[in-house]
This record gives structure tokens, sequence and C-alpha cells, in this order.
């Protein structure tokens, strides 16, 4: 807590400070928002890696803050200082043992792989002779990033309810949940080892990509396989062949487009230093520390606005974002269905070169909240995703069309996705709906002939016509739905068997 004040007060002087001083003796060449942006990057950097965290979610949020602040946050990076081998002994130690020397052959303690805030990584040799990662967690970093999320968590409360307007558009205690959710795996390294695991299973389907083994997991320490590479940021795209970048970069932004619309689980971090690329090699993705999670239904309406921005539908647009969250009462929904109406066809054909697709997709809550609709704080954690996996293909293979790729996908979801809905949970979970609704019809109507007898009845006919209408309108969906599922079904197996 006195470090967050320090911090925050050191920022606020230093701000008033640079508004103080004459127009003559400031800072040439740099405008005083970037300035600004500047510092406030610096100031979460010092701070940790929660707010470094919620710094990279604001990088996202042109709602929230100005485009110098976005394009400043979105150069945080959650790196420190290189700490000395001997500091985190003590962890290897309570993790492991007394003997816990015994497990690695050899450890390269001079110069670590990379260090962060919650984490250093070590490359090792484990008996037998085969190269590994050893990844351990900085000591007492748990206790302290709980005590920072309890602290944001009251400060978001008092924010409610000081600010209630501002509160019913921005919820900013569930979107602090959302940074709660993500960063679980990055305090506890059996769950981040679970990810791999899982993700393992998920890029099989991929021939160019692969994601590192687990070879053994504690809450502290990970043992995982030696990924071949540099950064896709730094490779030589002219030293792989044609086929191999523009394979790979198909492949990154295909696993993505399932993760979030088929299997609900995504890299949430996907930035340059965490694709590992080499000639001749499978791209590797590292560091499952965040990850995001969807329902359903808000991986199927994230599909529909993806679908409406590539086929050019801002109306479209509009109508799927507004089933993402909920209009406050002073939403004005025809207004927001306009700016979409002029900003979708500015973006709907453009090559990675021309277009920051996760950016795009945030900047339509700046339309959404400036208009009074709530959004679920998940889809900036999924346009912070999207931003990052195009920018990282931006560096090997800019000429790839993000709808184009998304297009190639769609059958694919498609058939998945009406698998799904004709599966046994979803056909008894319709079929319970069923019974439930054929279970309360007849206590509705014996509280229907209550109000009448009592003479407490009214009859709002434009209502009953609308959603009269609305239950029509549901089920001629339910139905083309359910076709379309059987098409695609017998289409699939069709294809199987040719």
């Amino acid at each position: 807590m006195l470090t967050v004040t320090k911090v925050l007060t050191e920022l606020a002087g230093a701000e008033l400070a640079t508004a103080l001083r004459p127009a003559g003796r400031r800072r040439t060449g740099e405008p005083a928002d970037q300035a600004t942006a500047r510092a406030v990057r610096l100031a979460l950097e010092r701070l940790g890696p929660f707010y470094v965290k919620t710094g990279q979610m604001l990088s996202t949020r042109p709602d929230l803050v100005s485009p110098a602040t976005m394009a400043e946050l979105a150069r945080l990076h959650d790196h420190v200082s290189v700490a000395p081998f001997d500091i985190f002994e003590p962890v290897l130690a309570a993790e492991l043992g007394a003997d816990w020397e015994r497990h690695f052959e050899r450890i390269e303690r001079a110069r670590p792989l990379g260090s962060a805030s919650l984490a250093q990584a070590y490359g090792v040799v484990l008996p037998g002779g085969r190269r590994a990662v050893l990844k351990i967690q900085r000591p007492d970093i748990r206790s302290l990033v709980l005590d920072d999320m309890a602290m944001m968590r009251r400060a978001a409360r008092l924010v409610a309810r000081c600010f209630p307007d501002f509160n019913a558009v921005i919820d900013v205690e569930t979107m602090l949940v959302v940074i709660f959710d993500a960063m679980e795996a990055e305090l506890d390294f059996t769950v981040e080892a679970a990810n791999m695991r899982r993700a393992r299973q998920l890029v099989k389907e991929f021939e160019y990509l692969d994601v590192p083994e687990v070879i053994w997991a504690t809450p502290k320490v990970l043992v995982q396989s030696l990924a071949p590479g540099r950064s896709i940021r730094e490779v030589d795209r002219q030293s792989l062949p044609d086929k191999q970048r523009v394979g790979i970069g198909r492949d990154l932004l295909a696993f993505m487009y399932r993760g979030y619309f088929v299997d609900r689980f995504f890299h949430a971090d996907p930035h340059p230093g965490n694709i590992l690329v080499a000639p001749g090699e499978k791209a590797h993705l590292i560091d499952w520390g965040m990850v995001g999670r969807v329902d359903r239904r808000m991986s199927m309406t994230m599909m529909t606005v993806l679908l409406s921005l590539a086929h050019n539908d801002g109306p479209g647009l509009a109508r799927a974002w507004m089933e993402l969250g909920k209009a406050t009462p002073w939403a004005d929904i025809a207004g927001f269905a306009g700016d979409m109406a002029i900003l979708v066809p500015k973006i709907a054909t453009a090559s990675l070169e021309d277009l920051d697709f996760g950016v795009t997709l945030t900047s339509v809550l700046k339309y959404s909240t400036r208009r009074g609709i709530q959004t679920s704080p998940v889809v900036s954690l999924l346009g912070k995703s999207f931003a990052n996996i195009e920018g990282s293909v931006r560096y090997l293979a800019p000429e790839l069309a993000l709808t184009e790729v998304f297009e190639a996908e769609l059958r694919e979801i498609l058939i998945r996705l009406a698998t799904e809905s004709v599966s046994e949970i979803q056909a008894a979970r319709t079929a319970m709906d069923l019974l439930i609704g054929n279970t309360l019809a007849p206590e509705q109507l014996r509280g229907l002939m209550r109000d009448v007898a009592n003479r407490d009845f009214t009859v709002r006919v434009g209502s009953l016509r609308a959603r009269g209408a609305r239950r029509g309108a549901g089920s001629k969906r339910l139905m083309a739905g359910l076709i379309a599922a059987a098409g695609l079904l017998w289409w699939s197996r069709r294809r199987s068997a040719v």
C-alpha cells in the first residue's frame, strides 16, 4: 500500500510540476499528453505485475484512456532487473526438498533466459542430458500480488458507490475479476502446466505450431522442454521459406480463432516474445500463464461480430455487440448503430499491413461506451489477445488478410458448433428447458386465474404483441439453426465418407 501511494504521489507531483512549468522551459519536441502517458507507463511498471496487466488491458480501452496513453500502455512489458540465482534457491528447496540439486545435471545460473516480476527462467540440463527450461517464482510474490488485488477490489467498490453512472457503463470490479482469473496460472505453475498440456492437445491439428512439453511442475517451479528459435519479432523473415513463413502466420491466426470460438480457451498474451520461430522448425507458443476463457454464448456472439465485419454489415455488428452487454436507461442504441454503419465499411477488407483488427475490435468499445452501452470486460481480454496475435503475425506474414483467414476457418468452426449443438448434453439441456416450462405453466395459469378473481389483472396489448413477435422470431431462428446444423452435419459426414 505504501509503495502504491508513493508511486502515485510522485506521478501526481511530476504532472503538477509539468503543468506549472513555463511553456518556454518545457521539454521540446514532446507533447504534454505523450509525456504524461510515458510517466503512467513507467509508474505501472514500477508497481509490479498486477498493475502491468491492468495497464495492458487499458491499452485496448479507447473509451477509458487517450490515444497517446493507449499507445504508451501497449509498450508495457513485465520485466525487471535480473536477480541473482541464490535468491531463488530457498524457493527450490521449499518446493523440491533440501536435495533439489539432484533434479538437474547443470543450471546456467549466470545468465537467465528471461526475467519478469513474477518469475525468472534458466536453461538447464536434466539427468540424462536433456536440455530444458527451469522457471522459478520469485519469493513472496504471490502474497504481494494478492494484496494488490484485494486493494484494487476495494477501490473498485468505492468507485461504484461514488460514481454509479460511470460504473453502469464500465463495470470496474468485473473488469478486475477478469484480470484476476487470467493471472491465476501465473501465481500457480501447476495451473500453467495444465494450460500447456491442454494447449499441446489443441495444437496437434496444426502443421506449423507446437507448445513446449511440461516435464514436471510444482506451484512455484516449472520445468518444460526447450523451444527452438527466436522471437517472431527478431527472426529474419527472409531466412524462412515462403511456405513456412505464411503457413506459420495462417496457423497462428487459425489456432487463435478456434480458441476464441470453438475451444473457448485461448492464449491471452501472444505477443512476439511468446512466439519462437526458427527455419525448418514449428513455431512454439510459450508462456501459458495468462489464458482467457469465454462461455458458449459469448464466443458465438463474438463470431457474429467478426462475420459482420467481414461482410461489411455495420447494423449487424451493432446488434451482435448489444448481445455482449446491456444498455443503460440512457443508451442511444440508434446512434450506436449509425456509428457502426460508418465505421465498418472502412475496415471490412484490409491486410495486416493496413489493419489493426484487435484495436479495431476494442475501438468499438469507444462508441458503445459513449452511447451508454455496457460491454462485457472479457471483450478487453479478447481485444488484447487479438491485437497481440495480429501484431506478432505482422512481423512474419504482413500480406495475410485477417478476414480471409477467418472465412477460411469458418466452415470448420461452424461444423464443430453444429456438432456441439446437437450433442447429447445439449439435447438434454433443451429437453430440460421444455420440461421446466411445462412444469411451470400450470402454476402460471393458476396465478393468472387468481389475479382475475381478485380483479388485479391488466393486459398490455402492445407488450404482448411484441413478446409474441419475439417468440415467433426466436422459434424461426431456432428452426433455422437446427436445419443449418443438420445440413452441416450431413455435409461433414459425407465429406468424411468420401
